[in-house]
């Protein structure tokens, strides 16, 4: 629960003012999207080497080093001052992502099974876990928008405060890692027989989530949610300048949303093991969460035309059902996911699921956008609504996980010699 909350801090921390400070900072829109751009650019292409590292070498050290990314990248972003200064921070940022994307929950799945068995019910530890990392991310955004507020100019440039403060949350992580997160001792590697380990065990771990029908729908799932999170987060901020009636009302009317959709999240995540009882099973949870997300997706269509407060409350209000949705079904798919892969390549196969998001949000960035421009966000929304409510029917009797992909496969050395 620490390492989630103390991973995505720093992040939670610079949200309300990113762009802000880089705007202010002399960039341009344009200069503004092609850091980002480079950010998820990197983050794609590492997912799986980095998921393969973490089922190679340990996920502490892998953990350890994202940490030290973020601290390297948020201290960057803090004094950078050009174009290409915040180009270089994306990049160690992107580093940073994607050496982040499941070690933690690897740990905490490999040592759970070791204490109590293959059996052992995850669903109340991940929920724990996902419900810090959402708290977080509230935090972070509600102090990253009054920190600029209460930091004298004299001292520092307001706007550089949330990310210095990010810094200093992920070297308080990167502490926490290396003497916290105890783990079962690996065999001493060579750099030659990790470098040769790395690319067999992502490519077991691509082939397993190829072969097994579980991890296929899985897979699919996370691409509609990487089309519906995208449309979000695309259009909620232009949508929110309108309501507000001018950009930095807007901000910090965004700043107040994301907060509350967050600490909805944190709720979803809590709420997950119970609905997944209610339910009768965790891919009915997820079912049950996809149609939530959806439906609210739905009404930030529908409601699009309001104004004034109207229009404020009811984006508010669907933004914060949406999350508790999407939390509820993303928590469930992760358990499914964790309990149809063994340790070797459990890591790798968390990756993949991280990059199926991923490069659905970049098919929303190229099609939802232009989307939004020619016909309005009621339309792109709509298609989102859509895109999540099917992604309801790849739960729908859903296969148990085959029993050679619960089983360990050989190791990845052994296939190097």
């Amino acid at each position: 629960m620490l390492v989630g909350f103390l991973t995505w801090l720093p992040m939670g921390l610079m949200v309300a003012t990113m762009v802000l400070l880089m705007t202010a900072r002399g960039l341009s829109l344009a200069e503004v999207g092609l850091s980002v751009t480079v950010f998820s650019i990197v983050t794609v292409s590492l997912e799986l080497p980095t998921g393969g590292l973490a089922d190679v070498i340990g996920r502490r050290m892998v953990l350890a080093a994202s940490a030290a990314f973020t601290v390297a990248a948020l201290a960057m972003i803090a004094v950078s001052t050009s174009f290409w200064m915040f180009l270089v921070s994306g990049v160690l940022k992107g580093v940073a992502r994607a050496l982040s994307s499941g070690p933690a929950t690897s740990w905490y799945v490999d040592t759970v099974h070791a204490i109590e068995g293959r059996d052992a019910d995850l669903k109340p530890g991940l929920a724990k876990g996902g419900a810090m990392e959402s708290v977080a991310l509230c935090l972070g955004v509600l102090a990253g928008g009054v920190v600029p507020l209460l930091v004298p100019p004299s001292l520092m440039f307001p706007l550089a405060a949330p990310p210095l403060l990010g810094a200093v949350a992920a070297a308080v992580l990167l502490v926490v890692v290396i003497f916290a997160m105890p783990e079962p001792a690996h065999e001493r590697r060579s750099l030659a027989s990790v470098l040769r380990e790395v690319p067999a065990t992502v490519m077991a771990g691509v082939r397993l989530a190829a072969g097994s029908p579980v991890l296929r729908r899985l897979t699919a799932a996370a691409v509609c949610s990487g089309v519906m999170l995208t449309s979000i987060e695309l259009l909620t901020p232009g949508r929110l300048a309108a309501l507000a009636g001018t950009a930095e009302r807007g901000s910090l009317a965004y700043a107040v949303v994301a907060a509350l959709g967050f600490a909805a999240s944190a709720a979803g995540s809590a709420l997950a093991p119970r609905a997944a009882r209610l339910a009768g099973g965790s891919a009915r949870g997820a079912i049950a969460g996809a149609v939530v997300a959806a439906l609210s997706v739905g009404w930030l269509a529908a409601t699009s035309g309001l104004g004034g407060a109207a229009g404020l409350v009811n984006a508010g209000a669907a933004y914060v059902t949406l999350f508790v949705g999407l939390s509820v079904g993303s928590l469930l798919c992760l358990e499914m996911t964790h309990n149809a892969v063994s340790a070797a390549e459990r890591t790798t196969v968390t990756s993949t699921s991280s990059l199926s998001l991923q490069s659905g949000g970049v098919v929303a960035n190229l099609t939802l956008g232009a989307l939004a421009t020619q016909a309005g966000p009621a339309a792109a929304w709509a298609v989102a609504a859509l895109v999540t409510l099917s992604s309801a029917l790849l739960f729908v009797r859903m296969p148990a996980p085959r029993d050679s992909s619960r089983s360990p496969v050989p190791p990845a050395r052994s296939l190097s010699g």
